[in-house]
């Protein structure tokens, strides 16, 4: 029972290669003047998977606030201030739902 991990862990020294005795230099840092490098664009920007998954659930979930929200309504309650609240922001969420999987942006930069 727990043998294993109450047993000392000895650690083994590895010789390191010839040449690799200092450390890498850091780059120097850029001066005032001079333009930094250009942002690189994300490595998820093209994944249709990625937005089919997150838009539908955001879909689903918007349905679902905005269709808890209307369940009182149906059994004949007036809708309150918080109802109508609710209800927005459940077509809030499914908007950007769909937002997500269109893509409007980057359909712009698209390099064929």
């Amino acid at each position: 029972m727990g043998a294993t991990l109450s047993e000392h862990q000895e650690r083994f020294m590895v010789a390191s290669p010839p040449g690799a005795a200092s450390p890498a230099t850091p780059a120097p840092p850029a001066a005032p003047g001079e333009p930094s490098a250009p942002a690189q664009a994300p490595v998820f920007k093209n994944c249709w998977s990625c937005r089919v998954l997150s838009g539908s659930g955001l879909i689903g979930a918007g349905a679902y606030v905005y269709w808890a929200a209307r369940k009182p309504m149906k059994l004949g309650y007036a809708p309150g201030p918080g109802t109508i609240t609710q209800m927005v922001v459940g077509i809030s969420i499914a908007c950007w739902g769909v937002v997500v999987l269109t893509d409007p942006k980057g359909k712009a930069y698209r390099v064929a």
